[in-house]
């Protein structure tokens, strides 16, 4: 096994370890209480933050029993909407046409948590501010220092950087074991997955 491969699972490790598990308990409070009050969940990301929120929508509707959405499903819309009205403004106004509002909530996949200032995922940092507006629960799995979600959110995880060299691809990683450990956690768990079932 070469040095690369022996470091990155030495990384993994780490990282699971430096994972804030009070800040997952207080994920799990936060969803526990959107589903109470039959909110539902937008998951935005880009990038692989993008491909996470499409499973993470399987896994919270079919296993969690939450409505969710994730607006990156519906390409046709995006691009035009980029199109249209630029960038930045894509996902904001996709929840304002889904009438977000203060019983919903919107969880952020991200590698950075999104930046005004350096101009990085400006979209989600609008999505968020609108989020705040219409008093929207925020929740994020996010790396580095969490930029902006960290900020704002009621509920946040961020991953560890352990090494420079790897913080995108341990982040979006991490993104998955952080919604999979809620989705089959027993406070929020309402339906088996099928190999669990089988005996």
């Amino acid at each position: 096994m070469d040095d690369y491969v022996k470091k990155f699972l030495v990384e993994i490790v780490q990282i699971a370890r430096g994972i804030d598990a009070a800040g997952v308990e207080q994920m799990l409070d936060c969803l526990v209480s959107i589903r109470e009050r039959a909110g539902r969940l937008f998951f935005l990301g880009v990038g692989g933050g993008a491909g996470n929120a499409s499973h993470a929508v399987n896994d919270f509707r079919k296993i969690a029993g939450i409505e969710s959405y994730a607006p990156t499903d519906n390409v046709s819309e995006l691009t035009a909407r980029a199109n249209d009205a630029g960038w930045n403004s894509i996902f904001a106004d996709w929840l304002r046409v889904s009438r977000l509002s203060a019983n919903d909530g919107v969880f952020i996949f991200s590698v950075g948590g999104g930046s005004k200032e350096k101009n990085i995922s400006v979209n989600l940092v609008e999505a968020l501010e609108y989020a705040s507006e219409v008093g929207a629960t925020i929740l994020g799995v996010v790396g580095r220092d969490g930029g902006f979600t960290a900020k704002v959110a009621d509920a946040c995880v961020i991953v560890p950087t352990v090494s420079q060299d790897t913080i995108t691809a341990h982040t979006e990683s991490f993104q998955a074991v952080v919604w999979h450990l809620i989705v089959s956690n027993p406070r929020i768990k309402v339906a088996q997955m099928k190999w669990e079932s089988v005996r």
